[in-house]
């Protein structure tokens, strides 16, 4: 009858293992930030949505197009970032750029913005910047240094 109690063996002797780790490296190569995917589309997706979520589209119609619009974009930026995030990193600062726009937008897009709009504005653009600044720093540590 076989020994078959100890089934458990060391598999750093397996011939496959550098193999492996190199498999498992790049696969998950660049992919420190990925939990900040899904944030960053529902982000995007709050944007585009919260005309309609907080009421102002008679009283803002220009803050309703541009929040729109917005939201699709980083909707979009995130969905980059999911796909191939080696190539579209690289526009993090993209969307901290866009959180920016989106902190000064009511503004300058809208007229005489009420504080709920400015409010809504500036927690989505904080939110965006600091989304933002952790897919760049992350993106940084991952490159390769030269």
């Amino acid at each position: 009858m076989a020994n078959v109690s100890n089934t458990r063996g060391d598999i750093t002797r397996h011939p496959d293992v550098p193999e492996m780790r190199d498999r498992y490296a790049r696969m998950l190569g660049g992919r420190d930030v990925a939990l900040v995917d899904g944030p960053v589309f529902l982000l995007g997706l709050y944007c585009a949505a919260s005309p309609w979520i907080l009421h102002y589209t008679t009283s803002q119609p220009a803050m309703v197009t541009h929040n729109l619009i917005m939201g699709i974009a980083i909707g979009l930026l995130a969905l980059g970032f999911t796909v191939n995030p080696a190539r579209m990193y690289g526009l993090s600062w993209a969307m901290c750029a866009m959180g920016v726009w989106m902190i000064v937008a009511p503004w300058i897009v809208g007229s005489s913005p009420d504080a709920g709009v400015v409010l809504n504005n500036i927690v989505i653009g904080v939110l965006a910047v600091v989304m933002g600044v952790l897919c760049a720093t992350a993106a940084a540590k991952s490159s390769p240094q030269t």
